[in-house]
């Protein structure tokens, strides 16, 4: 069976609750990507930042980017997979959400981040399409 560990990339680094977007949308720079986890000071996992939302919960409304911290637009309990959890749990996860990406967790630590391109590469074409399909229209 594959597992999320073996379909995702190893080594996600977060952006800390405190930092400000600014320095976030700097970190997704350098590392080119487009959503980075937000860690606490307890390295324990508080949410996902995309460029989407600092473009629209903050610059769009009139936010100063760097002011605004990256835990401030944390919402909710962040959704996750476990590492040992399969491909297939994984892709149902993404479409249940309607995300496109998943931090993977080893109880409570973050150990990496899948991407729905990761898992679609790992599953039959036929439920990709169709969950693909649904994330898409959610």
């Amino acid at each position: 069976m594959t597992t999320a560990r073996d379909l995702m990339t190893e080594g996600a680094e977060c952006v800390q609750e405190n930092e400000t977007l600014q320095q976030a949308a700097q970190k997704m720079r350098d590392l080119d990507v487009g959503a980075l986890p937000i860690c606490g000071e307890d390295d324990r996992l508080k949410g996902m930042l995309t460029d989407r939302d600092i473009v629209i919960r903050c610059i769009a409304d009139g936010g100063d980017p760097a002011s605004v911290t990256a835990g401030s637009l944390a919402q909710g309990k962040p959704v996750t997979i476990g590492a040992d959890d399969s491909a297939e749990e994984t892709l149902r996860t993404m479409a249940r959400h309607d995300v496109r990406r998943l931090p993977v967790i080893d109880g409570h630590d973050l150990v990496g981040m899948v991407a729905q391109a990761d898992v679609a590469r790992s599953l039959d074409a036929d439920v990709v399409g169709r969950v693909v399909q649904e994330i898409s229209e959610a």
